[in-house]
């Protein structure tokens, strides 16, 4: 009886799992986005029996990260198991086609056939031809015939073949015809494929248990990595008195097999991939080597490139200056994150989508920059000081000035002054020269030492019909050898920084007015030696 009991219920448990599998397709609600990966939340409906049954939820991304997957459920059903899976395979699977992609695909099959009917004609055609062809070669060789009979079989040949051939042109007509009917139903079929909500291979299947049969609501949780945004802004300014509109903005990029569609966002500046393990120090033990070779290149100033003077269309998709009525900016712990309240719509295409997340007004104070040892030419920095509080992320900015396009910049707010300053562009009209001064400089050999000097003059003109105010630099080298002595014999009157030769100007610049810098230094070192940067 032991026996008999222990089998029914081997039966029961197997009756049980190889019922029907129930398939219901999941809805995305919210996505959160990292710089790397997204945090997915979607929804789905499914009506279970009591007992033990197997749910596959359709419609999640391709790639999931299945230590990640969470799902809520109501209380009166446990969730056995969950797997993640892009290979399910079930005979129950019923088939979704709709009425209009089987009629296209019925059509598609009857003008197949009609096709294969036209190949098997054309080759019965070109046997008949070949074996015309090789009866003639038979006929040619045979003395027996006289003169009237050959010429008979001559025109019968000729009349027989341009028949067959005429016959082969209809056919390859008709076959092109064709071709061009199944060409425009496959992307007919296309087109209606299309325009249904593009689905992933991406399944999970659960198995849940229940007492109750009932209709039941599951919340599913995920992270996946085929997601990122990042942010980049719009700076304008109508003029070096008004304050900076900043325009928050975030290409979002998706390509996780299912299309968003009216789904709630939230940015997030962390990175949840990212290892989480506090460092800790090991002992530190010095031993011998090889010296290393290092490249040292010293970047004195990120530059913004112009790209000609194009004018800017201010009216953009939506109100702009009403987004910051619908994003939330939450500064936590660890990150920064930007709830928006608009649902959007993002494609799983791989494509960059614009996200406005919030207007701001910058106050900002302007000044000119200019290094002419390196460009010639002066920029435009805004200087806005406590940026902190605004949330600014890395990213690129353009640049849009007097109502025009003037190139881009970069925003990096991850530093440690207490002012951020902004690139906004070159300025043509403030004429600048750096220009060695032949009589002042040469060349003196002393004994064992080589003594050079150099002299520059610096001129700026400022041709705008306002004054202006202009931080100017440049420099005289430093020695880290002995042997090296360098002297500073003119500053120009500016601040001179001995430990990084660093000479600065504030330069106050009235409308036409033009003004020149000096600068002077000598280096002295050993006559045998070359210096490469000099």
């Amino acid at each position: 009886m032991k026996r008999i009991f222990s089998l029914l219920i081997v039966l029961v448990s197997a009756i049980t799992f190889a019922q029907k599998p129930i398939f219901t397709s999941a809805k995305i609600k919210s996505a959160t986005i990292y710089s790397n990966s997204a945090e997915l939340n979607h929804t789905a409906s499914a009506t279970i029996p009591s007992g033990t049954s197997e749910i596959v939820i359709k419609n999640v991304a391709d790639y999931v990260n299945e230590n990640t997957i969470q799902i809520g459920a109501p209380a009166n059903v446990t969730v056995l198991s969950v797997q993640f899976t892009r290979n399910f395979i079930s005979e129950y699977e019923i088939d979704e086609s709709n009425p209009m992609i089987k009629k296209v695909r019925d059509s598609i099959v009857l003008i197949e056939k009609e096709m294969g009917k036209i190949a098997n004609e054309k080759v019965s055609y070109s046997k008949t031809i070949d074996l015309l062809d090789k009866n003639q070669n038979v006929a040619g060789q045979n003395s027996g015939l006289n003169v009237t009979e050959l010429i008979k079989l001559v025109d019968y040949y000729r009349a027989k073949r341009n028949e067959l051939s005429n016959l082969v042109d209809v056919l390859i007509e008709k076959e092109n015809k064709l071709k061009d009917k199944l060409s425009k139903l496959n992307s007919k079929l296309e087109l209606n494929t299309q325009k249904q909500e593009k689905t992933s291979q991406g399944k999970l299947v659960l198995q849940v248990m229940t007492d109750v049969a009932s209709s039941v609501n599951l919340d599913i949780n995920y992270l996946t990595n085929n997601a990122s945004w990042s942010p980049f802004y719009d700076l304008r300014a109508d003029n070096i008195n008004s304050p900076i509109n900043l325009m928050y903005k975030a290409k979002v990029v998706q390509n996780t097999g299912i299309d968003w569609k009216k789904v709630k966002l939230t940015l997030s500046s962390g990175n949840p991939n990212q290892n989480n393990t506090a460092p800790i120090l090991q002992a530190w033990f010095l031993r011998y080597g090889y010296p290393r070779t290092y490249n040292n290149s010293n970047v004195v100033m990120n530059s913004v490139a112009i790209r000609g003077a194009v004018s800017y269309d201010k009216k953009v998709e939506m109100d702009e200056s009403s987004i910051s009525n619908y994003t939330t900016i939450n500064e936590n712990q660890l990150n920064v994150s930007f709830d928006i309240d608009i649902p959007y719509d993002i494609l799983s295409n791989g494509k960059a989508h614009s996200v406005a997340l919030k207007d701001l007004k910058l106050p900002a104070t302007y000044k000119y920059y200019a290094v002419p040892k390196v460009e010639k030419e002066a920029f435009l920095l805004a200087e806005i000081s406590e940026y902190s509080k605004f949330n600014l992320l890395p990213g690129e900015a353009n640049i849009i000035f007097e109502g025009m396009y003037v190139g881009k910049t970069m925003i990096n707010p991850n530093q440690t002054s207490d002012t951020l300053n902004l690139s906004m562009g070159r300025d043509k009209k403030i004429a600048i020269k750096r220009e060695k001064i032949a009589d002042k400089s040469g060349t003196k050999f002393l004994s064992g030492y080589k003594e050079q000097t150099f002299t520059y003059d610096i001129t700026i003109k400022n041709n705008k019909k306002e004054a202006i105010e202009m931080l100017l630099k440049d420099q005289y080298p430093i020695s880290t050898d002995k042997e090296i002595t360098i002297e500073l014999l003119d500053n120009g009157k500016a601040k001179a920084n001995p430990e990084t030769g660093i000479l600065t100007w504030d330069v106050k610049l009235g409308a036409g007015e033009t003004k020149k810098f000096r600068i002077s230094y000598k280096v002295k070192y050993p006559k045998d030696k070359f210096i490469d940067n000099l």
